[in-house]
């Protein structure tokens, strides 16, 4: 039998798993049992626990949550944390130790022994350690996942820790009232990486639908058995008063039912312990069940400070104000979409390819594009557009069920009740997104706010994902309370649906000759000073290359007073397609991509191509944007550090050798795994057509998928590595 039994609890595919388990399993202290509790195996935080598991036999994965895990579990003592929960260098031995002392191994022993932790705020702040000099041992409040329970103890008080929101302020509760003998270890043990909360209740991450009755589920069920022991009156008003703060937290944190605020109110009555005086108006009010007043008390505030802004904007902007607050009023439109791409710069990326299918697939769906009013002229015929600031605009913001977008909203834009927003996202995330970007200065103070930036992304409600890597980082870097739908990027799609003759159609269109190699050159911005011409002459590059190749350059700065460029473009040896509105066609008509840390490495290893990464700067990169992995050591194909190595590379034919060949493989199993063609299919049967997962097209195994073949490579069309 172990001493431990540590049960980690998975709830979503982003457990962030590694920061869990590394440091339990790197503990001094051994005598332990991993179980790791993941509800469905076959996501991909079930396929990372299987790998551990096949490393340690110490880890054992379990079917199901916490209440699986402890069935599972053989150990003395158990310690319940969720995935992200961190354990301390030495915890186990300082646990144990503690466990040990003089009469703790006693008949009548440690039944639960609270632990020293650290909560480390979601974005920014000193982390905040909590070590009993300020708070009594006995709060209920005190977290499940900074408890050690003796297994035994658990068994004959019939403590099971069930899943769903607000079950661990019940079970702590009834810890509290059943435990014969409680000690504390005054060392930080666990730290806790904050959810985010979003407009109270449970920490970011699964989405409650109001009035969360579950929390008073809870507190009925700790006062009822409270009551049924007779508790003192000291520490009864203790428990109540602990309780009910939670409850004022959640009331007040976000807008509640009349039917919680009275049942709350009913709650407060029943059980309210002799000599107990409510401490605040609000407490006062929740108390009687005064739902206007009490809905009223915050609201005043917030009117007064919303009638000073009012009153501080241009006439302009108070007219569309009061246009769009009267469009609010009107009822939603439930047939009508709107979609946007790059703050209206056309119509391009995974809303238009959404788009495009909504049309066939949910023709009764008007399908409404925004755009800015320079874009008009490029928009297709077919495509009903809409003028990102005019009154047609606000209207349909206003009405539209259903939202997609591959950035965010203005801000003034307003989340109604019953609508849909998807978050399309514009590539997968090699550098730090969203709130990772705060510890990297020069980026955090081009992003600006980001509290606004997380009130935007509180709209959203669903977030696409083309591989496991981008719904972990999607999780993080945005903390709020969304779904994930891990279907693939739509735009993606065209890599294997692609008709025959397409690709000789679009080298044609761009003037690319039939027997040269066509390289899509296409660097990603930097945020840091980078005297671009100095350090890479592209005209030189073009000249070296010989005529065996043509440089597509997808990137317009090169181009700005460069002579030599002009004239490699003269000589047919550089095609400019910066301009291009698709960047699919240019994907499609090249035969290889020369790139350094843009996101279209990711999309472009749909298509088994070689790519080859140009990382002159890496290091300058690395540290002053921030990334999420190594890329240098996990390449989509060989690395040039220097210009000449990126030419030697080319003209010697590595650049499509076995190597270029295995590591674009590695490549394409992490970051291709859910593009397979029928993306922009999944997302309108399941958001615009309402149909359950399972109706859904199957994901077509990597190794099945057919990409659409090279123009200039002679090579039959075989399924994919």
């Amino acid at each position: 039998m172990p001493r431990f039994s540590i049960i980690v609890t998975v709830h979503d595919v982003a457990g962030r798993l590694p920061t869990t388990l590394d440091p339990v399993l790197g503990q001094s202290f051994t005598d332990f049992e991993l179980i790791v509790a993941c509800p469905d195996p076959d996501a991909p935080a079930g396929a990372l626990v299987a790998e551990y598991a096949e490393r340690d036999s110490r880890l054992v994965p379990v079917t199901g949550g916490r209440e699986a895990g402890l069935r599972a579990a053989t150990g003395t003592y158990v310690l319940l944390l969720d995935a992200g929960d961190v354990l301390t260098p030495g915890s186990l031995a300082g646990i144990d130790a503690r466990l040990r002392e003089p009469g703790a191994e006693a008949e009548a022993g440690i039944d639960v022994l609270r632990l020293g932790h650290e909560r480390v705020p979601w974005w920014e702040g000193e982390p905040v350690a909590e070590l009993f000099e300020d708070r009594d041992p006995a709060d209920v409040r005190l977290p499940v996942w900074a408890t050690v329970l003796r297994r035994a103890f658990l068994r004959d008080h019939g403590l099971t820790f069930p899943g769903g929101p607000y079950v661990d302020l019940g079970q702590s509760g009834l810890v509290a009232l059943a435990a014969g003998t409680t000690a504390v270890l005054r060392t930080v043990c666990v730290r806790r990486p904050e959810r985010r909360r979003v407009g109270g209740g449970p920490a970011a991450g699964a989405r409650t639908e109001r009035p969360a009755p579950e929390l008073l589920d809870q507190v009925g069920l700790v006062l009822d058995r409270a009551a049924a022991q007779g508790l003192p009156e000291d520490r009864a008003r203790a428990l109540f008063t602990q309780l009910f703060a939670e409850v004022l937290d959640l009331a007040a944190g976000a807008p509640r039912s009349r039917a919680f605020l009275r049942r709350a109110g009913r709650l407060h009555r029943r059980y309210r312990p002799a000599g107990h005086r409510a401490a605040t108006v609000r407490e006062r009010l929740l108390r009687r069940g005064a739902y206007t007043a009490f809905r009223t008390l915050p609201g005043l505030a917030r009117l007064t400070a919303r009638a000073r802004a009012y009153a501080g904007r241009s006439a302009l902007r108070r007219r569309r104000a009061l246009t769009y607050a009267w469009y609010l009023r009107r009822p939603l439109d439930e047939n009508l979409a709107v979609f946007a791409a790059y703050w209206g710069r056309g119509y391009a990326c995974n809303p238009a390819a959404i788009h495009r299918k909504a049309r066939e697939l949910a023709p009764h769906i008007r399908s409404v594009f925004l755009v800015k009013e320079k874009e008009l002229p490029h928009m297709p015929d077919d495509v009903e557009s809409v003028v990102i600031g005019s009154r047609r605009y606000w209207e349909v913001m206003a009405r539209a069920k259903y939202t997609f977008n591959n950035v965010n909203f203005e801000h003034a834009v307003v989340k109604r009740p019953g609508t849909v927003h998807v978050q399309t996202h514009h590539g997968t995330p090699l550098k730090r997104m969203g709130v990772d970007q705060i510890e990297y200065r020069a980026v955090a103070a081009a992003t600006g706010s980001f509290g606004r930036l997380m009130r935007r992304v509180d709209r959203w409600d669903c977030s696409l994902s083309s591989n496991a890597h981008s719904t972990e980082v999607w999780s993080g870097a945005y903390p709020s309370a969304f779904t994930h739908l891990e279907y693939g990027y739509p735009r993606n799609d065209r890599f294997y649906t692609a008709a025959p003759g397409e690709v000789a159609a679009i080298r044609e269109r761009l003037g690319i000759p039939e027997d040269r190699v066509a390289l899509l050159y296409a660097p990603t911005y930097r945020d840091y000073p980078r005297d671009v011409s100095a350090q890479f002459d592209l005209a030189r590059f073009c000249a070296e290359l010989g005529d065996e190749f043509v440089v597509l350059l997808r990137a317009h700065y090169f181009l700005d007073g460069d002579a030599g460029l002009r004239q490699a473009v003269a000589d047919g040896r550089l095609i400019d397609v910066t301009s291009l509105r698709d960047t699919e066609d240019v994907c499609l008509a090249s035969d290889a991509l020369i790139t350094d840390y843009s996101s279209i490495m990711f999309d472009y290893a749909n298509l088994d191509r070689p790519i080859v990464t140009y990382a002159d700067d890496w290091d300058v990169y690395r540290d002053t944007r921030g990334v999420y992995f190594d890329l240098l050591a996990a390449p989509p194909g060989h690395v040039a550090r220097t210009q000449d190595e990126l030419i030697q590379v080319l003209t010697s034919g590595r650049w499509a050798d076995e190597r270029s060949a295995a590591l674009r493989s590695a490549f394409r199993a992490r970051f291709c795994e859910f593009d397979d063609g029928q993306a922009a299919e999944r997302v309108v049967r399941r958001v615009l057509l309402g149909r359950p997962e399972e109706e859904l097209p199957a994901r077509i195994p990597l190794r099945e998928r057919l990409p659409v073949p090279a123009a200039a490579v002679a090579r039959p069309r075989t399924p994919a590595r």
